[in-house]
C-alpha cells in the first residue's frame, strides 16, 4: 500500500468516539436512575425480597452456598491488657481460605456487644488498633470503640499495603476473575464477615452486633448491615455517595445503576440504626454527591421516617470522624437492646 498520512488526521474521529461513549453512558445513567426509582418502590415493605436480589447481584457465596454451622477457628493470644485481652483469630471460610483478624475481648462478667471495626484501603487490623503507633486517618477509631466497654473484632480484608507487607495482589483482577465464576470479591468478603458473626453468635459473653468502618470499611459496613440483620447499628464513614460518580470496578455490578445505588442499599438497613458520615474536605469522594444521595435517601423514607437514620457532615478530609457522639450512640443502642 502506498497511501500514508499523519496520525494527527484521525485524532478528531477518536475524540468524537470517546465523547460519544461518555454521552451514551450519561444518558443511560439518567434513564436507569428513573427505572431504579420504580424498581425500588416497595423496598421498605418487601425488604426480604430486595435483600435476596441484592445478594444475587453480588453473587456466590451469598447465594447458592449451603455451608452452615460454626466455622473452624484457630487462635493465638497476643497480649493481656488492663481492660481487654488481644487475640489473633483465623476463621476457615472454605478449604484453603481463612479470614484473619484481631479480637479485643473486653474483660468483665456478663454479655457485651461485639463491634466489627473495619479498616479501609491500605489498612490492616494492626494499623487501626495502634499496634504500629499512629493510626493515621483512622483517628484511633478502634480504641475509641473498645474503650466504651464492648468487644471488638477487626478483620483483615484484601486491602493491605503491598509495599509495607511485601504481599502483592491485584484486587480488581481478582474481582474480575471471581465475577467470571459468579462471585465477586465483595461477595466473598461479606460472606466471610457473616461467618465471623456465626462464630461469635455462639459465645456466652457476646450479646448483639454493630459495625464501624472507614472508606472501604464504610463500604463493607453498609453492605454487611444491608444483608445481615444481626448488625443492629452501624457507622459508615467516608464511603456513602453515588456509584455513577465513582464506578470502581469492585463496587460495580451488571445493571446495578438500575437496581441498587448507595441510597437503595441503605434502605435495606431499616429499621436498624445507620449513621452515614462524610467529610466536607474529602479528597477522594466529593461530599457534594454524597449529600445529594442522602437527600434522595430521605425522600425515599417519607413513609417510614428517618428516626433510624443519621447523617454527619463533618469538617474533615478522607478520615474517620473525630466526633465521639455517633460511637457513643451506637454502643448505647447495642447495650439497650
Amino acid at each position: 500500500m502506498d497511501y500514508r498520512e499523519d496520525a494527527e488526521k484521525t485524532k478528531d474521529f477518536k475524540q468524537s468516539y470517546l465523547d460519544g461513549l461518555e454521552k451514551l453512558i450519561l444518558s443511560r445513567q439518567q434513564e436507569l436512575s428513573q427505572k431504579r426509582k420504580e424498581y425500588c418502590k416497595n423496598i421498605f415493605s418487601e425488604q426480604a425480597v430486595y435483600r435476596e436480589e441484592f445478594k444475587k447481584m453480588l453473587g456466590w457465596p451469598l447465594v447458592d452456598c449451603c455451608i452452615k454451622g460454626i466455622p473452624s477457628m484457630r487462635v493465638e493470644k497476643l497480649s493481656e491488657e488492663i481492660e481487654y485481652t488481644i487475640y489473633r483469630m483465623h476463621f476457615e471460610l472454605f478449604d484453603n481460605l481463612e479470614m484473619t483478624g484481631l479480637f479485643f475481648e473486653r474483660k468483665g462478667e456478663g454479655k457485651k456487644p461485639l463491634v466489627l471495626v473495619q479498616h479501609g484501603g491500605l489498612g490492616t487490623p494492626e494499623l487501626i488498633s495502634g499496634i504500629y503507633g499512629s493510626t493515621c486517618n483512622y483517628n484511633d477509631m478502634l480504641e475509641r470503640v473498645v474503650s466504651r466497654g464492648v468487644h471488638v473484632f477487626a478483620p483483615q480484608l484484601l486491602l493491605w499495603s503491598q509495599k509495607k507487607y511485601g504481599v502483592p495482589y491485584d484486587r480488581r483482577d481478582l474481582d474480575a476473575r471471581l465475577k467470571r465464576v459468579g462471585s465477586s470479591i465483595a461477595a466473598v468478603e461479606v460472606y466471610g464477615l457473616m461467618r465471623v458473626l456465626d462464630y461469635f453468635e455462639t459465645k456466652d459473653n457476646v450479646s448483639d452486633f454493630g459495625m464501624v468502618g472507614l472508606s472501604y470499611g464504610g463500604f463493607y459496613t453498609l453492605y454487611l448491615a444491608a444483608i445481615d440483620t444481626r448488625i443492629k447499628s452501624a457507622i459508615s464513614c467516608a464511603f456513602f455517595n453515588t456509584r455513577d460518580q465513582y464506578p470502581w470496578s469492585d463496587w460495580t455490578w451488571f445493571n446495578s445503576a438500575g437496581t441498587f445505588d448507595d441510597a437503595e442499599i441503605a434502605c435495606l438497613v431499616y429499621p436498624r440504626k445507620l449513621c452515614l458520615e462524610i467529610g466536607t474536605k474529602d479528597e477522594l469522594f466529593d461530599a457534594t454527591h454524597g449529600i445529594k444521595s442522602y437527600e434522595r435517601l430521605t425522600e425515599m423514607c417519607k413513609d417510614v421516617g428517618t428516626d433510624w437514620l443519621s447523617f454527619v457532615l463533618f469538617e474533615g478530609t478522607h478520615e474517620f470522624c473525630k466526633d465521639d457522639i455517633p460511637i457513643q450512640m451506637l454502643v448505647e443502642e447495642l447495650t439497650n437492646l
